[in-house]
């Protein structure tokens, strides 16, 4: 497995920002974003972190500008993939599902050297928690942001169905064609979570985000993510039983793993993802640590300042543990 300069854009759409990198992976090549430039020590300390089921990985400019104002430029390099079937790695066939991924991720790890710190936010904790249960030698730790534990779904419907109930909009978008990016934004803005953060401060990088996700159709403008692909992913999530219990198998080979939730839901409802009951069912091993990230959403624990300050300290105290 080797890493080099990325230099192609994406056949068939307009990818606003070319990832740094491209990594082989079985069956293509994924790309790989550096969001701190500017590393050139192979010491350097990596956090190697995993978007969403429909995200991309400029989800993580927040954290990578948190870390450059703790640390300085090129102290901390954090890698930021775009998984199999979204954005640049959109053409990366399947199969799907989240141990292919775990497989991508340490494809990663090894290209780059060194043990980095997994952080994975809603699909992307689960990933996280299925690689480093199978090697868990290979992580410094890792964070679990709003996902990576099983939370309950509805078990009577369809695959897609499903998703949509956990997903609302977001999952809604894959199937929807716009007619320009300033349409697909008006979408976002109406969005309950998403909405206000585009309207705040850090609109600019959020709307860039945002657009990574777009192809260029004859029809018009869609989202890139590879429709099966979610939905092999979402199953997964929702029923598979080596991804569920990858938590606690990482935690029971001594890896060091948290869990930050957040305390309302994607829609920004009262009720999120996790609460004190759920995690409480779950029967947790007691080595993970669990903690709630007040007046945040399922967006905006990652994409607003204010939450991401949470999770750089989580970052920061396994940096100071692991030195």
């Amino acid at each position: 497995m080797g890493w080099h300069p990325a230099t192609r854009r994406v056949k068939g759409s307009q990818v606003r920002v070319i990832p740094a990198f491209t990594v082989e992976v079985t069956s293509g090549t994924l790309a790989v974003h550096d969001l701190i430039p500017g590393a050139t020590s192979p010491d350097v300390p990596v956090v190697l972190a995993l978007h969403g089921i429909t995200a991309n990985g400029l989800a993580w400019q927040v954290l990578a500008d948190e870390l450059v104002r703790r640390h300085g430029a090129g102290a901390v390099r954090l890698l930021a993939p775009d998984l199999r079937g979204r954005a640049a790695s959109r053409d990366v066939p399947g199969p799907y599902g989240i141990g292919v991924h775990a497989d991508d991720v340490l494809a990663i790890a090894s290209a780059f050297g060194g043990r980095p710190i997994l952080v994975g936010h809603s699909m992307g904790a689960f990933v996280a928690a299925v690689a480093a249960a199978a090697e868990p030698e290979r992580f410094r730790s890792v964070v679990l942001v709003d996902g990576g534990l099983g939370f309950p779904a509805p078990v009577t419907m369809t695959v897609d169905d499903a998703l949509s109930s956990v997903l609302g909009p977001a999952m809604t978008r894959l199937s929807m064609v716009f007619d320009s990016p300033e349409d697909h934004l008006a979408f976002w803005r109406r969005h309950p979570s998403v909405g206000p953060l585009l309207a705040g401060p850090g609109g600019l990088w959020l709307r860039r985000y945002l657009e990574h996700d777009l192809i260029e159709t004859a029809q018009g403008w869609r989202s890139s993510c590879i429709l099966d692909a979610v939905r092999a992913d979402g199953r997964d999530v929702l029923a598979d039983h080596t991804t569920l219990g990858a938590a606690r198998c990482a935690v029971e080979a001594d890896v060091d793993v948290e869990l930050l939730w957040a305390q309302r839901g994607l829609l920004d409802e009262p009720q999120g993802l996790y609460d004190e009951g759920r995690l409480q069912a779950l029967n947790l091993p007691p080595g993970l640590r669990v903690t709630a990230v007040p007046d945040t959403n399922h967006y905006s624990i990652i994409l607003d300042l204010a939450p991401v300050r949470a999770l750089a300290d989580v970052i920061d105290r396994q940096l100071a543990s692991t030195s």
